[in-house]
């Protein structure tokens, strides 16, 4: 890095740091700290959501999906729509009709505080082994692109990201989110300018050129819908099923719709931030596209391909502001991590009665065993950092069906619901290890697993009762 892209690397730590700070002094309660008093506008949440999903790996990998390929990955973000839209109608109303903070809280209405403890255990473990390695992961990216080692880059970000998330809470995460968001987008933007100018190109010739070379294929005919995960329908209902699931029984997700101060505006930005995925997917797939032609198809590391560009080809300055959006991207979904952790043990496990100092300290606690993940292990921990990256299609379909098995007139006993549950990890396992079904049709199978489980170990339950 040269001195001017310093220069902006540290201008903007030093204002994400200076605007914690001083949005801390609105932070009163700890409703205020988790939530922002319900008063934060649906454009900045719907941001947010989009910033806390885009992780480094996604800024990073994106790109080298289209150089290496083309862009039917934008099936998969169709399917996030879809699943939004089933969220703001199957799940959001009931979150915002019983005004809970978390939503493990209708869980416990419904089935009793057992099964809201065990379900918030779950989403705590499910967040912590997946956030922990990513954050790993993403200060590996970090020190590829910046020459940081691993261990400053986890520091660094972790350090910053912190004192930001303690001041400010919620209310500075949503707002910071948001201004990341736009930060990295117009990274992906400027790469294009940068490269259709290089060549000489107008868009409409750069596009004809790609498409010719076959590197703009959307839709994936292949009828094999089972195995193969880019397959058209079932990419779409794969990542609709993801969406439901993410968007819709992720605490850190949905945390971020229940800052609005309305159903109405709850909906506009979760159904928002789908359609801004799926732009943000655009852009950095024709960013990867392009940066295909800059190149000429030369082989690189895979997942490389846009740090590669970035360190090497960009000039002073935008360099700096594209390692500014690399920075945001791992900032935003970290401090999004600790808040929402926090937020899920004070409600869940305190009965949400803390004060804002004590809400800061278990903030602090979250953050230092993030921290102390991303420290402990390393890149070459392959099966640790996979476990950690697939942890969360382990759980999401057996919440999902504990949230489903809520909106019914069911009533089973928890020691039915905690056995559905069980079972719907269980063969997540059983079908990766001894299926080849796609991925996109995990949550599908799991969730379906919860439900049936559940009612079946209720109906053997109810008959031993009637025996007695």
């Amino acid at each position: 890095m040269q001195t001017l892209d310093l220069i902006i690397l540290t201008a903007f730590l030093g204002a994400t740091l200076l605007t914690g700070i001083l949005q801390g002094k609105s932070n009163r309660t700890s409703n205020d700290f988790f939530l922002g008093g319900r008063a934060l506008p649906w454009p900045v949440a719907m941001l947010s959501i989009v910033a806390t999903e885009t992780s480094v790996l996604t800024f990073v990998s994106i790109p080298g999906v289209a150089y290496r390929g083309d862009w039917t990955f934008l099936q998969l973000a169709a399917g996030y729509i879809i699943g939004r839209l089933l969220v703001s109608t199957l799940l959001l109303p009931a979150y915002f009709r019983q005004g809970v903070t978390s939503i493990y809280e209708v869980l416990g209405r419904k089935f009793g505080i057992g099964i809201q403890k065990l379900a918030s255990a779950t989403f705590l473990t499910t967040r912590i082994l997946a956030d922990g390695v990513r954050f790993l992961a993403t200060a590996v990216v970090v020190e590829a692109v910046t020459g940081w080692p691993t261990s400053l880059s986890v520091i660094v970000i972790g350090v910053v990201t912190l004192t930001y998330t303690l001041s400010g809470g919620i209310r500075t995460v949503v707002w910071l989110d948001s201004m990341q968001f736009m930060l990295y987008l117009f990274g992906g933007l400027v790469t294009i300018a940068f490269i259709l100018d290089h060549l000489g190109l107008s868009l409409f010739g750069a596009l004809q050129t790609l498409h010719d070379a076959g590197k703009l294929t959307i839709i994936n005919t292949d009828s094999h819908i089972l195995t193969n995960p880019w397959a058209f329908w079932g990419a779409v209902t794969g990542g609709a099923l993801l969406s439901l699931a993410s968007h819709g029984i992720d605490y850190m997700m949905v945390q971020r719709a229940l800052v609005c101060e309305s159903l109405s505006s709850a909906r506009k930005a979760m159904i928002g931030s789908g359609m801004f995925v799926f732009t943000q997917f655009t852009v950095f797939l024709l960013a990867g596209s392009l940066i295909y032609l800059y190149a000429e198809g030369a082989p690189m590391q895979k997942d490389r391909e846009f740090a590669y560009f970035i360190v090497n080809e960009l000039p002073v300055g935008l360099r700096g502001i594209l390692l500014a959006g690399v920075l945001s991207a791992a900032m935003s979904t970290l401090s999004s991590s600790i808040n929402a952790l926090a937020s899920s043990t004070v409600t869940d496990f305190m009965g949400g009665n803390a004060s804002i100092k004590t809400s800061r300290f278990i903030s602090l606690a979250w953050a230092a065993i993030l921290i102390g993940i991303a420290l402990l292990f390393d890149e070459n921990d392959t099966a640790i950092i996979i476990l950690g990256l697939q942890i969360a299609s382990f759980t999401y379909g057996g919440l999902l069906g504990l949230f489903l098995l809520a909106r019914s007139s069911m009533r089973p006993a928890p020691a039915s619901l905690a056995t559905g549950l069980l079972a719907s990890m269980a063969v997540v396992i059983v079908l990766m290890q001894t299926t080849n079904l796609a991925w996109t049709w995990y949550i599908l199978c799991s969730t379906i697993t919860n439900i049936l489980v559940t009612s079946a170990t209720e109906i053997i339950q109810k008959q031993r009762h009637e025996r007695k």
